[in-house]
């Protein structure tokens, strides 16, 4: 592999895992195994700068927007920390710092880097006015309503109040609250509630949640602020931002947010030398498995805040910051058997059946194998006593096989031929590391699968409907695929006639989604291998579901970006005549099957022949809306910056780098104004 196609591939791995980490919440990756292919990627692109890609993963911070909620732009940018395994790299970090400050003499305030959501909370004349999630960076989700159920965040600080009566003592030296202050902080799951919920999610059958982090997360966005208050989420604070700081320190603003009421680590401490700063990380890589709360690790940052601002930022870090995280834990444990699971694609993916073992403060059970492959690199058997880690306290994975304790007479283990479900052949197609049941039209945990699918929110967004409730109705007959879904009725889930309100609603949220794009219906009919993007791309250019399914392999292969394992998976998809009958009811009851009039129409040709980026937040237009209106006036979208972009369409809040590259290369910037005169003025 050329270091060239090495780059293209870490670029592709990680914009998927960014998007299993930030979106989904359900990462498939330690932390440490994601930062060292983030690295890896950094030290290839320093290599080759000839091959630069504003669009990266290295050019950007991971994004957990939720278009449930209303988005708002921070306005001090959440950029992400530097960060490290290795003592070394600390060491050169300190002395990065000092050359930068010339030589001059600093401090460092040591913190503990908690593992839970991040959060930043606006307050204004001593009240909470809005919580919004990092989000990318530039621009967060507003979940005020769910961080307000959370107790110990600060609803009204009672200092401000007598700061206003003037009813401060008089030897009171507490420095008086700013009228508006941003503090940030990480929303947390108490371990011992994080135990609690996976203990009743098990009882219910549930899907468990993988960590405290994936469990913080996913309540934090939930739409029920009464389900976040069951949850007993915790909050601690570590950054206090803006124009009227009490201190010229960060550890003193710190300190001083305890005394006006905010939670902030009694654990957090200033040091003035490396040896310090060692001892401190030292420390809490023991005392840490005795908190409450997960954490992952040390954060440290020069303390005087004049000394920040001299050391400044790069694109995606600020210089006087950096991030230690511990290495994974490991334990060594009996594997007892392995089970295989059937995923919603087909997929099998083998478990590991271990001997409980305490690990990361949880009791893990099992593991996941990934594939047949992983089976035969660690050489499995029946008995073996494997080593398993949870890094950054995720899913935990078998890293290792002591085969000194190997039995003679150990079966090793063997991959199955046959889906575990319905009893169909396995297939293993070319270049795929797992092995699929190809009967995605009658294997039950696929069919519920493609339902839950169909039901998502970037699919149908039928949010009434969750796992559970596709999974009762199931089991009930009241759906065998998704057209069934438009034949249920009021009665059909009212019960005992008690949820009648709820039942509608099921009903309406069902009607409403034959609303949704046709690009979207092409991503929720769950065709292997057909993602978001690529829905997209074959909408857009099929234009309607019957010329769609009526390519073949090469003309699929003509269209940017389709490959031939997705072609054949596209033909392979409408040949299959249980499929055409489930398009042919879903059209029959109202989903759209073309593009609509306003996305086919061509309005005009004043950007013909013009290749365009978009960049930033804008203020007439989505972005989605912005890149139909180019497409109306015959231009092209483009995801990166080149020699041949005709112009950048830049709203607020353009990234730094984009920027750097455009000017570079002599690009023009085209504000939302200019971009709509220029086509007249929609």
């Amino acid at each position: 592999m050329t270091e060239e196609q090495r780059i293209s591939q870490l670029r592709r791995e990680l914009h998927e895992h960014n998007y299993k980490y930030y979106v989904l919440n359900q990462p498939s990756i330690s932390d440490q195994d994601f930062d060292f292919m983030m690295h890896e990627l950094q030290d290839l692109e320093a290599k080759h700068p000839e091959l630069y890609d504003a669009n990266s993963p290295t050019q950007r911070v991971g994004s957990d927007l939720n278009q449930e909620f209303k988005q708002v732009v921070h306005k001090y940018p959440m950029l992400s920390l530097a960060n490290t395994y290795s003592e070394d790299d600390v060491r050169d970090w300190y002395d990065s710092v000092s050359r930068g400050l010339h030589g001059e003499p600093f401090e460092v305030c040591c913190e503990l880097k908690y593992d839970g959501l991040s959060i930043s909370l606006t307050y204004e004349e001593g009240r909470l006015v809005r919580g919004v999630t990092r989000g990318d960076g530039v621009q967060g989700d507003d979940v005020t309503a769910n961080v307000k159920t959370i107790r110990s965040i600060p609803l009204v600080l009672p200092e401000w109040e007598r700061q206003q009566k003037g009813q401060r003592d008089l030897f009171d030296d507490t420095p008086l609250i700013p009228k508006s202050f941003e503090i940030r902080g990480e929303i947390l799951m108490p371990w011992k509630v994080f135990d609690r919920l996976n203990d009743e999610r098990e009882v219910n059958g549930e899907p468990l949640f993988a960590n405290p982090r994936n469990a913080a997360s996913g309540t934090l966005k939930s739409q029920k602020s009464d389900l976040v208050a069951s949850r007993q989420l915790d909050a601690y604070l570590y950054y206090l931002l803006g124009d009227t700081l009490p201190c010229d320190g960060h550890y003193e603003n710190m300190v001083t947010a305890r005394k006006w009421g905010f939670k902030v680590s009694e654990g957090m401490k200033k040091v003035k030398t490396l040896q310090e700063v060692l001892d401190f990380i030292n420390l809490w890589d023991t005392e840490r498995r005795n908190l409450p709360v997960a954490t992952d690790g040390i954060v440290l940052k020069v303390n005087d805040l004049r000394q920040q601002r001299a050391l400044g930022f790069t694109a995606k870090s600020p210089r006087w910051a950096i991030a230690y995280k511990y290495k994974a834990e490991r334990e060594c444990t009996r594997l007892r058997e392995v089970t295989f699971q059937v995923g919603r694609t087909g997929a099998v993916t083998p478990v590991a059946n271990m001997d409980p073992v305490l690990l990361a403060g949880t009791t893990v059970k099992r593991a996941t194998l990934n594939n047949e492959d992983f089976i035969r690199a660690f050489d499995l058997h029946i008995g073996d006593y494997v080593y398993v880690e949870k890094g950054g306290e995720i899913i935990p994975k078998i890293v290792g096989v002591e085969t000194s304790k190997r039995e003679p007479d150990a079966k090793p283990v063997t991959f199955i031929t046959h889906c575990p479900e319905c009893g169909t052949p396995l297939v293993r197609y070319e270049g795929e590391a797992a092995h699929y049941c190809p009967n995605d039209t009658g294997c039950p945990p696929q069919i519920k699968g493609r339902i839950e699918h169909y039901i998502a929110r970037k699919a149908m967004n039928i949010d009434s409907l969750g796992p559970e409730t596709v999974d009762d109705y199931f089991r009930r007959g009241l759906i065998k695929n998704v057209a069934d879904l438009y034949c249920i009725q009021v009665q059909d889930i009212n019960g005992d006639g008690s949820r009648q309100k709820s039942a509608q609603k099921i009903v309406n949220s069902i009607a409403d989604s034959t609303k949704v794009p046709f690009e979207r219906v092409v991503f929720a009919l769950g065709i292997r291998f057909v993602g978001e993007t690529t829905a997209k791309l074959l909408a857009r250019h099929f234009k309607n579901i019957d010329a769609l399914a009526a390519a073949n392999i090469e003309q699929l292969t003509q269209v940017e970006g389709i490959g031939e394992v997705i072609a054949k998976s596209v033909v392979a998809f409408f040949h299959n005549p249980i499929n055409m009958d489930i398009v042919e009811r879903l059209r029959g009851y109202g989903v759209r099957m073309g593009l609509s009039e306003e996305q086919m129409q061509t309005v005009g040709n004043a950007l013909e022949g013009k290749s365009i980026v978009i960049s930033g937040v804008f203020a007439h237009h989505s972005r989605d809306e912005y890149k139909l209106l180019i497409e109306q006036h015959g231009g092209k979208n483009v995801g990166s910056i080149s020699g041949k972009t005709s112009f950048i369409l830049a709203g607020d809040n353009m990234g730094p780098s984009k920027l750097q590259k455009a000017e570079k290369l002599g690009i023009p910037i085209v504000n939302e104004d200019e971009f709509l005169n220029m086509i007249g003025g929609q």
